[in-house]
C-alpha cells in the first residue's frame, strides 16, 4: 500500500503544501537527503493551532496539533519529491512545544507526528527525535516540527 493510499485509508487528506512565512524556503534536497524548515501547527483549513502545552491546551489536544504538522511536513515531501514512496527513511524529527514552564509532556505531544509517520510510512516512519519545550513559537502556535529524510 502507498503512502497515500493509507492515508485515504485512514480518513486523512493532505493539505495543500504551507508556503513560507518569511525569508526562507520550506524544503532542501543536499544529495540524497531533504531538509525541512520548522513547520507549524496548521489545520486542514490553513488556520493556525494556537495556545501554550499545560496552559491553554491540553496533552491530547497538543498531540493532535503535531499530528496535523506531520501532514504539513508530508504535503511538503510530496510537493518536493513528487510522490511519498520516494522517501527511503524518515532520519530525524525535531519538535518544539510551545509549553508552560511547568510542563513535562513534550514526548507526548510530539508523538502526534511520530505516530503518524509511522502509520503512513511504516518502517520508513521510524526515526531518532527530540522534543523539547520552549517558552514561545512563531504565532503563538502549539508546536512546530523540522525533519530531515532520506530519498530514494
Amino acid at each position: 500500500m502507498t503512502p497515500e493510499q493509507k492515508l485515504k485509508e485512514m480518513g486523512l487528506t493532505l493539505p495543500p503544501a504551507p508556503k513560507p512565512a518569511a525569508t526562507y524556503v520550506t524544503a532542501v534536497r543536499s544529495g540524497n537527503m531533504l531538509y525541512t524548515s520548522g513547520h507549524v501547527a496548521l489545520r486542514a483549513d490553513g488556520t493556525r493551532i494556537e495556545g501554550k502545552l499545560g496552559k491553554d491546551l491540553t496533552v491530547e489536544q497538543g498531540y493532535e496539533a503535531a499530528k496535523a504538522t506531520g501532514l504539513n511536513l508530508l504535503a511538503t515531501l510530496k510537493s518536493v519529491l513528487g510522490d511519498l514512496d520516494r522517501i527511503k527513511q524518515v532520519v530525524r524529527v525535531v519538535g518544539m512545544v510551545n509549553a508552560a514552564p511547568d510542563f513535562t509532556s513534550h514526548p507526548q505531544v510530539v508523538n502526534g507526528c511520530s505516530d503518524l509517520f509511522g502509520q503512513v510510512l511504516g518502517e520508513r516512519g521510524k526515526h531518532v527525535r527530540t522534543a523539547v519545550g520552549v517558552g514561545s513559537l512563531p504565532f503563538n502556535v502549539a508546536v512546530e516540527i523540522d525533519v530531515v529524510v532520506e530519498v530514494a
